[in-house]
């Protein structure tokens, strides 16, 4: 789901992971893919220090008082609500198959699972997919080029910082006409996000800056090329 705010807090799970399947850059190539470092690192700090102080506290007390299926079930259903970007960049990315999979998971999810909060649609065997217009940028060919991290936003790259823009026409927020309805739910999904990597951000270690700026840059990689990943040995 695409959030208001720290948007990379809701990709910093697969960062994390992906990170932990490929090894880490080499120096000079990290240098190549941020040459705008001395600009990136004091945004980097801002957006650390709202998280620090804003976002993980209230994160941790949502999860103190949220009883687990509610926490678990209130993740489904903005997920099941990412449906429509998933099943639009699958289209443009020539993936029919997969298309069919998100219509289908987002028709049983909201109907059989209550507009989500149960995924049935898993345990049918549906497989949920995680695209974006960035990967889909990446799929016609476009390169990634130069990191990029944005105020609030995060981790981007110079191709995935405008590719932004499309996705947040697919998601619920620009059609919910009552403003407080609307601030209500994006706070919740920035919370509930956030929540949710409570447990992942321990894999963190050494400069945080780099450990996430080349997780970041792997895992759109990993997910641009669908997980094939080329082995440089």
């Amino acid at each position: 789901m695409r959030l208001i705010g720290p948007d990379w807090i809701a990709s910093l799970g697969r960062m994390l992971a992906c990170a932990g399947l490929m090894a880490l850059p080499l120096a000079g190539q990290a240098a190549t893919e941020d040459p705008w470092e001395s600009v990136n690192r004091p945004i980097f700090r801002f957006n650390d220090a709202v998280d620090t102080y804003a976002l993980k506290p209230l994160a941790q007390g949502y999860r103190k008082v949220t009883p687990q299926f509610v926490e678990t079930g209130v993740h489904n259903v903005f997920r099941n609500l990412w449906e429509v970007g998933n099943l639009a960049n699958n289209l443009l990315q020539g993936k029919v198959h997969d298309a069919g999979v998100d219509t289908s998971r987002f028709l049983f999810n909201t109907t059989l699972g209550g507009l989500g909060f149960f995924d049935v649609a898993t345990r049918m065997g549906l497989q949920r997919s995680d695209e974006d217009f960035g990967q889909t940028l990446g799929v016609w060919g476009v390169e990634s080029g130069p990191y990029l991290v944005l105020p609030l936003l995060g981790p981007s790259s110079l191709r995935d910082a405008p590719a932004k823009i499309p996705d947040s026409f697919l998601t619920v927020y620009p059609y919910i006409d009552h403003v407080p309805t609307r601030n209500v739910v994006r706070g919740v999904n920035v919370v509930d996000t956030r929540a949710s990597l409570l447990d992942a951000e321990r894999m963190v270690s050494g400069d945080k800056y780099i450990f996430i700026r080349n997780a970041y840059l792997q895992n759109r990689e990993f997910r641009v090329r669908d997980g094939e990943v080329e082995d440089d040995f």
